[in-house]
Parts: C-alpha cells; structure tokens; sequence
C-alpha cells in the first residue's frame, strides 16, 4: 500500500469566529448557495436549486435522524453530569435494533464530568412520558460505557430519550440547545432514528423543494447512514493516515440498488450520502476480488493494491447479484472509509454540501472532488459573507458533468 503524504496545512483556511452560524436561518431555503462548475463560481439562493441542478439527474439523500444523545444527572450534591451516547452496545451493536430496547440498554459515551461520577454510584431521574413519572437510571460500567434502565418495560429507548435527551448541537456551537434546535437540527425528510450529527447538506431542503423536484426530471433516492459524532473530530497526527476515522453503519436497501443502476447522474445530497455510495462500491469491489461478504469498509481500504478496478454500475451490480442470491432486501454495514486526494469519487458527478471546518476529513472529502478548486471556492464563500458550518449556508459543487447540460441553469 503506498499512500501519498498529506500536508494538512495545505487543507486549511482562516475561519473567523463570527463566520460560524449559531442559529439557522428563519427559512431553510433562503441559506446562500455556491455554485461550482469546471472553475466556474456563481452565486445564488437555495431556493432556486431545483432549476440549478443538471436534468435529468438522481439526488442521493440520507434520512438518518438525529436522536437527542445528551443526557443529563444531577447528584444531591448539585453537580450534573452528562452522558452522551455514542455507539450501542447492548442488546444489540445495530443502531435500529437499539432504538427499540426495553427496559435496559447499554452505550458507549463521552461522559461529561466523569470525575463527579464518584465511587460509581448510579445516577437518577425521573422523567414524565404520556403523563406517566419513569425512573430512568445510569450504571457506570467503565470510563466510557454506561448501562441505562428504567422502571417501564412498555417504553422503548428511543421514545425515552426523546422525552429524557437534548439536541447534541456540535462543540463549535457556543450556546446550549433550545426547542427551536429540536425541528430545526434535523431534516424535513429524517426518517430512522440513530444519528447524534445531522447530516446538514439536507438542512436546507424544504418539503416545497422536495415536492418540485418531481415536476422535473429529477428522481429521489433515500439511504441510511447514522452519522456518529467522530464527525467533529480533529486530525491531530502528522500523518493524515493515521488519522482514527470514526465507523459508522449504514442501511442500503435491494430498491436503492436497483434505482441507482437506473441512474446516469448522481449527485449527492451531503458528505455522509458520497461516503455511503463510496462505501457502496468498495464492498462491491471486495466481492468481485473475493474478500469475503462483510459489509465492512475499513479506512484504507480505496488505497489497497488492486490489480483490476470496476467501474461503479459494474461494482453495484455485483453487490445486487449477491443480496439476490441471499434474498436480502436490506443491506446492513458499517464503514470508516477515508476519502483524500489524490482519491478519484467513483460514484457521483456532484456534491450538495456546507462549508467545512479547516484541516478537517470533510475538507479532504471535498478536495477529493474538485481537487485545488476547493480553495476558491472557500475564498469566495469567505468574501461573499456566507455563513459557515452546520447551520451555515450550502454549496452545488459539480465535478464532471459536461456544460451543455446545465450551462442553461447556472
């Protein structure tokens, strides 16, 4: 495996303080959107997407929805701590089976002042559901593992911590969640709970864009992918390689499948969407080089020594092929893919996507795609005062689709 080396400050940017959205806008369509074409930059709104995008084409979304994974204790001493889910662990490591726990569960967390959490004494409170008072308690199981139960096996976890858990607005956020972040912090079209990050590509999407996007010649297709909160996290090492990227599962059905064969041109609604369909086509790759039939992609694996690449319908149709021999209709995997120049995107033409943190994975991501450009494109939406990051405003960056198809419309 030869890796190239990365000069990660050649990935970062200034980004002042105040750049960074606090709060959304009061419409989610009336965010700024960066159009990026083959050099060219233009600028508009994002209530015009719909005339903005090349037709015909296939937008990828992903509806994950984001669970409120802050909890919160207080002990008699007054001393609050909080817990914030990560993974599930039991009864099961699968996000939905998780979701529908009774009784008791078992996460992994970040564990906000551990220290308190003294002599590993359980921590209580009681919280109201259908004006029913439940006992919900946290076990301390290790530095970074919590078991929680409560006193009625009728609720299943996720109704609980949707009465029990706050909005986990990410760490660059200075202010603390309120009930406008509850709507706001979430897509109009999340369907399956598991995300403790939004997928903020899909933010700015109303349910009227949605609606006109089929009086076009412009399909929909949804996937799953739960976006955990190593999103956030910083790349400390020198060499970007060795940068722990953080797993995440996704769902893919046999129909999504299908539909995307269908498809001459992608474009995918978001980070987590391109890292799916990515992900998509190295399990297709693995199979067709017959190392073995787990949905499982590891960081490096679009860097491993392959003799032969298929193209992406050649890899998707492979991976059709195997959930028809097994009779699958839903594709369950997990994958901590890493995506960096000089990596070339096999599945989609163009990217919806926010403005990223400097020197950040995503930042690499979008490099990926449109290579140096990336540059531009952040200085622009720097001296046109767009605002930056998940309540920020969105970019249309389309990588390789031939002008006379949407030379009309940008």
């Amino acid at each position: 495996m030869l890796l190239p080396k990365i000069d990660l400050n050649q990935y970062s940017y200034h980004l002042p303080e105040h750049r960074i959205a606090q709060y959304p806008l009061p419409q989610r369509d009336q965010s700024k959107l960066l159009v990026y074409h083959q050099g060219d930059i233009r600028h508009h709104h994002f209530k015009d997407i719909v005339e903005l995008l090349p037709k015909p084409c296939t937008l990828v979304f992903n509806d994950t929805k984001v669970i409120p994974a802050r909890l919160q204790f207080q002990k008699p001493t007054g001393a609050v701590i909080e817990v914030f889910l990560l993974d599930p662990v039991q009864p099961s490591t699968d996000i939905n089976v998780a979701m529908q726990a009774k009784a008791a569960c078992s996460w992994t967390c970040m564990i906000g002042n551990l220290k308190r959490w003294k002599n590993q004494q359980p921590l209580q409170r009681s919280i109201t559901i259908d004006n029913k008072d439940v006992l919900l308690t946290a076990h301390l199981e290790g530095p970074n593992q919590v078991s929680l139960t409560w006193d009625n096996p009728e609720i299943n976890f996720v109704d609980l911590i949707k009465n029990a858990g706050q909005v986990p607005l990410p760490p660059y956020m200075r202010r603390k969640a309120e009930s406008s972040d509850i709507q706001r912090y979430q897509t109009v079209y999340s369907k399956r709970d598991g995300a403790v990050a939004a997928p903020t590509a899909g933010l700015h999407f109303t349910d009227e864009i949605l609606d006109a996007l089929d009086l076009q010649e412009i399909k929909k297709e949804y996937l799953t992918l739960h976006v955990g909160a190593g999103t956030f996290q910083p790349i400390k090492e020198s060499n970007v390689t060795q940068h722990p990227m953080h797993g995440e599962q996704l769902n893919i059905s046999l129909q999504n499948l299908e539909n995307l064969l269908k498809a001459d041109t992608l474009i995918s609604v978001g980070t987590t969407s391109l890292r799916s369909l990515e992900s998509l086509y190295w399990f297709g790759v693995k199979l067709i080089h017959g190392k073995g039939d787990s949905f499982h992609i590891e960081k490096l694996e679009p860097y491993l020594d392959y003799s032969e690449l298929p193209n992406f319908k050649q890899s998707l149709q492979t991976v059709l092929e195997h959930m028809q021999a097994k009779q699958l209709t839903q594709l369950k995997g997990y994958t901590e893919v890493f995506i960096f120049p000089p990596y070339q995107i096999k599945s989609c033409q163009g990217l919806i996507t926010n403005f990223h943190l400097p020197a950040s994975t995503l930042i690499l991501l979008v490099a990926a795609l449109i290579g140096d450009n990336w540059k531009r494109v952040y200085q622009q939406a720097l001296d046109q005062d767009y605002r930056f990051l998940s309540y920020g405003d969105s970019s249309l960056l389309l990588s390789s689709i031939p002008h006379k198809v949407i030379d009309k419309r940008v």
